[in-house]
């Protein structure tokens, strides 16, 4: 036998396809192996900690609103004392969910918006400014940023780990510059990961489905001595392509595998950790050529791969309650590749120091330096071009905070800045000042002002995108008998763009069994990203047709406003329902008849829903049953003429006896399939979200 294809590219394709459900398979072998093995010294030495076993229905309100988050401030403080607005998302709300990969888990958050472009693509923001290519939002991994300046956002099919490894997502609405650093503009995003002490023994859970074709997950917990426990995991999946807006599929399958290790280990009052992961996706896109010249892109549908990992230590030292010390360093690098597309490598360095002191009785001072180190080379494709290909950047920075006691238990201000200083604009102030006043127990009211900076990312100095075809060239008169191509060429004087921020908020208990949070802001933006045409330039070749040239620009500015609700409640001892709505009204002022290109900027007051609502409804039916359902509403995005759409996610989990699970999940039932986002700047296809189904079981031992 041999193998047919109609083109050398599909042959390509198809090889590429292969050898990814092949690394999957000898990966799925290889630990379900390794598992075998070690499952007589996990039953007689390893147990579950008490933490794994209950979960936060068993929790009553307060002692929810008290969780401890450590994102806000860089240290640890109840949830109902952070003058912020904070969401957590814990693991029993992912596990109940049925949600497989990060981005769908932070659906749950008010004042986020997901929209998901592809099988392993997505748009995610908070408080606007959404597109696949979205850059004022921090993300990290366990204090980790995986924020990519070469685009100034994130690869989120990059950022994955075994979802039961998850302690929680801590989701911080508003400017968060003042601690984490430029970028976290309009929010900041943290998934931590639990401490290996917390998983111990041995995990293993599969499945598949319509859309979820397979997934595998194993870990293994373990101790060197009672001082320093550790585990590893492995985790496989494939996900079918999505299908097309005109015919066939998108051509997006995704099929992944990593894998990664922790190690805690404690010393007197020395705490040290070690972790890594190592991943690979196999993936692919098809372009939609009528937004593209024809001879600038030889083939609609390519496949490709990615691969990548990452290694972080980090050593706190408790000196006391109120005194700390604090190293963290990592390393993280990934290539990217679709073939004739994209072609990318990036790797960065950081390290991170802080300390934690009390200053007399009232005052509460954390200081800090950092270094960030970015490299990244690009090859040039048909879509993409970089000048110069390769560049090394450099971030330093410095910050200071002081929790100040106004009045004891009572009354609290926290006054910080950071200080910045980047390769592309130079030193970047970022300065914060929060009030907090707790009338009583029950009650706590908060309100801030704080500057943010977006920087610059790489490809807006450095790029040359063939973005896609105009029917005319913007602001001209006349027939123009050639199509037109718009270039976006990066602009070396591009600024950063600036924020002042105005937030308030208020948290109630209402009772032992409901809670409210509310939060409402102001943002004040200037100096945003626009688009300027420059003189057009004849293509004689055939087809004939002529390039316009764009660049960018600060010129444009504007203001966001809106509210976020969320209500917590437990109608009954083993029933929880979680009810959250969010508000988003954008004025952005631009003069440019471009802006049509630029959804996440000049076109953003058109590209995010006004509102959006989710109703999660947790029941035990018994200690053995759970059913799980999640509604969502999503109001209209006219800039892509998506309608409104509703959806219901629901969750059947019966455990016949103790440690297994067996799971049934329904995924977006109450429509075949809806269309939430389109890729910007890269002109991929529109894929419609399908229906799905999907079933699994779960063992731990």
């Amino acid at each position: 036998m041999h193998d047919c294809c109609n083109s050398q590219p599909e042959c390509i394709n198809n090889k590429m396809s292969a050898a990814g459900r092949l690394f999957i398979t000898k990966l799925i072998i290889v630990f379900v192996t390794s598992l075998s093995v070690s499952r007589t010294n996990a039953e007689t030495s390893l147990h579950l900690t008490s933490h794994n076993d209950h979960t936060l229905i068993d929790l009553s309100i307060e002692e929810l609103m008290n969780i401890e988050v450590t994102t806000v401030t860089r240290r640890s403080q109840k949830l109902t004392e952070i003058p912020s607005a904070v969401f957590v998302i814990t693991q029993d709300d992912i596990k109940r969910s049925g949600a497989t990969s990060i981005p769908e888990a932070l659906r749950m958050a008010p004042g986020v918006n997901v929209a998901r472009i592809g099988t392993d693509k997505w748009s995610i923001s908070i408080r606007g400014f959404n597109g696949r290519f979205a850059n004022k939002l921090q993300v990290l991994m366990d204090g980790r940023s995986v924020y990519n300046p070469l685009f100034a956002g994130i690869q989120w099919d990059q950022q994955d780990t075994l979802m039961e490894d998850i302690d929680r997502i801590e989701v911080i609405r508003g400017p968060s510059a003042s601690i984490w650093g430029a970028n976290a503009v309009n929010g900041v995003i943290n998934i931590i990961t639990k401490k290996a002490a917390d998983t111990q023994g041995t995990l293993f859970t599969a499945g598949g489905g319509s859309f979820e074709h397979g997934f595998v997950g194993a870990r293994y917990g373990g101790k060197i001595n009672d001082a320093t426990p550790f585990r590893f995991y492995a985790k496989g999946f494939s996900r079918d392509h999505m299908s097309a807006a005109s015919n066939g599929n998108a051509n997006d399958a995704w099929h992944s595998a990593r894998s990664g290790f922790r190690l805690d280990h404690t010393k007197n009052i020395d705490q040290f950790t070690i972790q890594g992961d190592v991943f690979f996706n196999a993936h692919g896109d098809r372009l939609d050529k009528t937004r593209l010249i024809s001879p600038i892109i030889q083939i609609e549908s390519a496949r490709g791969e990615s691969t990548g990992g990452n290694i972080r230590l980090r050593w706190d030292r408790t000196l006391s309650a109120r005194s700390s010390l604090m190293l963290q360093t990592y390393y993280d690098a990934a290539d990217y590749r679709i073939m004739t597309w994209a072609n990318v490598f990036t790797e960065s360095f950081d390290i991170d120091f802080q300390h934690r002191f009390p200053l007399f009785d009232r005052h509460d001072l954390t200081w800090g330096v950092n270094y960030r180190l970015y490299h990244n080379k690009v090859f040039d494709t048909e879509l993409i071009a970089f000048n110069p290909r390769k560049q090394t950047n450099h971030l330093a920075s410095a910050y200071l905070r002081d929790e100040i006691t106004l009045i004891p238990e009572q009354l609290q201000l926290t006054i910080g800045s950071r200080f910045d200083h980047n390769d592309f604009t130079g030193l970047e102030i970022q300065p914060n000042a929060r009030l907090m006043w707790l009338p009583n127990t029950q009650n706590s009211v908060w309100l801030s002002v704080s500057r943010a900076v977006r920087t610059p990312g790489r490809a807006e100095n450095d790029i040359l995108l063939n973005a896609q075809t105009l029917d005319a060239i913007p602001g001209a008169s006349g027939l123009i008998p050639f199509p037109v191509l718009a270039q976006i060429v990066g602009t070396p004087s591009f600024n950063s763009e600036k924020l002042l921020a105005y937030e308030l908020g208020y948290r109630r208990q209402l009772s032992s069994q409901a809670s409210i949070d509310l939060a409402a802001f102001f943002n004040d933006y200037s100096q945003l990203r626009d688009l300027s045409a420059g003189l057009p330039v004849f293509q004689s070749s055939f087809p004939q047709y002529l390039i316009l040239p764009v660049s960018l620009t600060n010129k444009a500015s504007g203001h966001t406003y809106g509210v976020e609700l969320s209500f917590d409640s437990r109608p009954l001892e083993n029933w929880r329902l979680q009810l959250s709505y969010n508000y988003l009204n954008m004025h952005i002022n631009s003069d440019s008849a471009l802006r049509q290109l630029d959804p996440t900027t000049g076109s953003a007051a058109k590209a995010s829903p006004q509102h959006q609502i989710s109703l999660r409804s947790n029941y035990d039916l018994s200690d053995k049953l759970q059913f799980n359902f999640w509604l969502r509403y999503v109001s209209s995005i006219d800039f892509y003429n998506i309608p409104s759409y509703l959806t219901l996610d629901s969750k059947f989990a019966f455990k016949p006896v103790k440690n297994v699970e067996l799971f049934l999940v329904g995924q977006n039932l109450l429509e075949q399939n809806h269309l939430e986002s389109v890729s910007d700047f890269i002109p991929a296809i529109p894929a419609y979200i399908p229906r799905g189904i999907y079933a699994g079981a779960k063992w731990h031992f």
